[in-house]
């Protein structure tokens, strides 16, 4: 068996089908531009936001051209970190279309992409993820406690301006926990004004150190998402099944395989 180290997967997502993962960042290591109180890849060591080059475009490349037949719907940018902070993030979607006929998401916590390249290189994408948690600085600071040169209403000028000129799919990410579900409705204030194709509502059901809320607690939020495309982590949909091509890296980056 190949030992993959950059991509993942499939795993049955509830967003996106079978998703086979590409890691752009680390193999050993998460490197994020937050260090979100909830994330089930654990603790950021060190927030950053400056881009560059993890990993070479060729040995994602390498793993991806060594996959045995799979059913996949979508092959997805995502990992231990922010992959857009990967500098090269744009050369691997292009080079991957080259090669594979699957359509290509990116899920982002939204924190570069006021940045004119990282903007250029997602509109290359068919579905793009962007987090969107909460509706202030303070909040911002609590649950995902960014890196000081990231601010609040940048990322919020980021997403609006992307919306606009991305003829993809955009969905708003928000996961929901204690700290931020009394700030629903101004989030969803937000979310109105920026008009994404759909809304994700999410509590985390992996393992991490936050409780998630509970199903009639997210029902009850989801009731100010009711002029838009939303669906939440608990509706049942139909599973897919899924042979993951590598039990642990797919655990490192994903947790708990559902």
């Amino acid at each position: 068996m190949t030992n993959y180290k950059y991509i993942y997967g499939p795993v049955n997502s509830w967003r996106l089908g079978r998703s086979l993962g590409v890691d752009p960042i680390s193999p050993k290591k998460k490197v994020c531009t937050l260090d979100c109180v909830y994330c089930q890849v654990g603790h950021t060591p060190a927030v950053a936001a400056k881009r560059r080059i993890f990993v070479s475009t060729a040995k994602i490349i390498k793993e991806i051209k060594s996959l045995p037949p799979l059913k996949i719907d979508y092959i997805t940018f995502s990992g231990a970190g922010e992959p857009t902070l990967a500098k090269n993030l744009g050369q691997m979607i292009k080079t991957i279309r080259k090669i594979r006929s699957e359509k290509i998401a990116v899920i982002t916590n939204s924190s570069l992409m006021k940045e004119k390249d990282v903007c250029r290189e997602l509109l290359l994408a068919d579905f793009v993820m962007a987090k969107l948690d909460v509706s202030s600085q303070d909040l911002f600071d609590k649950i995902n406690q960014p890196a000081k040169a990231i601010k609040f209403e940048d990322v919020i000028k980021g997403i609006k301006e992307f919306k606009k000129i991305f003829s993809g799919k955009l969905a708003l990410q928000i996961m929901f926990i204690r700290e931020n579900k009394k700030y629903a409705k101004n989030i969803a204030r937000i979310v109105k004004h920026i008009n994404p194709d759909e809304v994700q509502i999410n509590t985390p059901l992996r393992p991490c150190g936050v409780k998630p809320l509970s199903k009639k607690e997210i029902n009850n939020i989801k009731k100010y998402f009711k002029n838009t495309n939303c669906i939440t982590v608990y509706e049942s949909k139909t599973k897919k099944k899924v042979l993951p091509i590598s039990n642990k890296q797919t655990l490192r980056r994903r947790g708990k395989i559902q």
